[in-house]
């Protein structure tokens, strides 16, 4: 069957620091997995994706590289990502049957046009046909429902691994917008410095990670304990000990104060009419840290405006690429169309 003839796939994508996530029309979230990878050294192949190439990171002999390709928010590795996507393209051409594949990304409202242009080029590297480009406040405002074309400011906080992006959105365009290169990943680094310091224990990133998504909390008055392992600096051997939430959230109160200072910044260059919406509209969350414990909370006691978490907050920026392919034409912050 010649290339023309066949049907075409929409898909939307978040490739974030820490996961990609893949939405297909009419099926919604279809990959969500670590942006990781394994590639032998020598021949550059790729042995490993995702969960499988997570397991890998620490535990590699010295002919593997196990490779984060997103960093930041934008493509650190370029070669990597084609790897990736192209690895996914297969995937899902393996299962849903070959099409000719339209694609949108969501991007970081900040990245420059070097980088956007590497994003491009990996997603056309790894088989799509037509690539556009979304900042990624836009996509997660239309994955979590709102009416992005009405004349009322809505605030997006879409708090990632990578970075903290916060906008206000009116008539389909973002008006005021602020990106930080501080997330999820920061806190881990943050956790990992704090215990090394204070509890003189060696954690993998993997540790921190699931400390924070179990006992992490952003307010003081919530206490839980985690048993962790790790390896004592002073012996050299593993170990195991307790930590509590109170000792995480000293580790992560610079990181969460500066993600703060951010949507405030953001509120206070926004205009009189729009800011009077988000008063009576709330801040919307979205990205995998708006669902850390008691986050709401904290912006709501910060910045005197109801905040709140939508659904599904982790898939937002995925949902919402997949979504605005049905309005290419209409949502302004998508780059012009390019063929190949």
């Amino acid at each position: 069957m010649g290339f023309l003839n066949l049907a075409t796939r929409c898909l939307g994508i978040d490739l974030g620091t820490t996961s990609v996530i893949v939405a297909m029309k009419d099926k919604g979230v279809i990959i969500n997995e670590p942006s990781i990878i394994a590639i032998e050294k020598k021949t550059g192949k790729l042995l490993a994706t995702g969960y499988e190439a997570k397991e890998m990171l620490g535990r590699t002999p010295e002919k593997i590289n196990v490779v984060r390709p997103v960093k930041g928010g934008v493509i650190a590795d370029l070669s990597a990502t084609e790897l990736m996507l192209k690895n996914i393209m297969n995937r899902i051409n393996k299962k849903y049957g070959y099409a000719r594949t339209k694609a949108v990304i969501g991007v970081p409202s900040g990245i420059t046009e070097v980088e956007k242009r590497a994003v491009e080029e990996a997603m056309y590297e790894a088989g799509a046909r037509e690539v556009y480009l979304i900042d990624e406040p836009l996509a997660a405002a239309i994955g979590a429902n709102v009416n992005i074309g009405e004349p009322t400011g809505s605030l997006i906080v879409d708090i990632g691994s990578g970075t903290t992006e916060v906008a206000v959105i009116s008539l389909g365009g973002i008006v005021v917008s602020n990106s930080i290169r501080i997330a999820g990943d920061d806190l881990d680094r943050n956790i990992i410095d704090y215990i090394r310091k204070y509890e003189n224990l060696e954690i993998s990133e993997n540790c921190a990670e699931n400390i924070k998504k179990n006992i992490a909390t952003v307010k003081p008055g919530f206490l839980e304990t985690m048993e962790i392992k790790g390896r004592d600096l002073q012996t050299g051997l593993p170990t195991t000990i307790t930590i509590n939430s109170k000792q995480i959230l000293d580790a992560i109160e610079v990181s969460i104060g500066k993600i703060i200072a951010i949507i405030k910044l953001t509120l206070e260059k926004t205009p009189p009419e729009l800011a009077a919406d988000i008063t009576e509209r709330g801040i919307i969350l979205t990205g995998g840290l708006a669902n850390l414990k008691r986050m709401d909370e904290l912006i709501m006691d910060k910045t005197g405006i109801n905040a709140y978490v939508a659904n599904n907050a982790t898939h937002c920026v995925a949902l919402g690429t997949e979504k605005a392919l049905e309005n290419v034409g209409k949502i302004r912050q998508l780059q012009s169309k390019r063929r190949r």
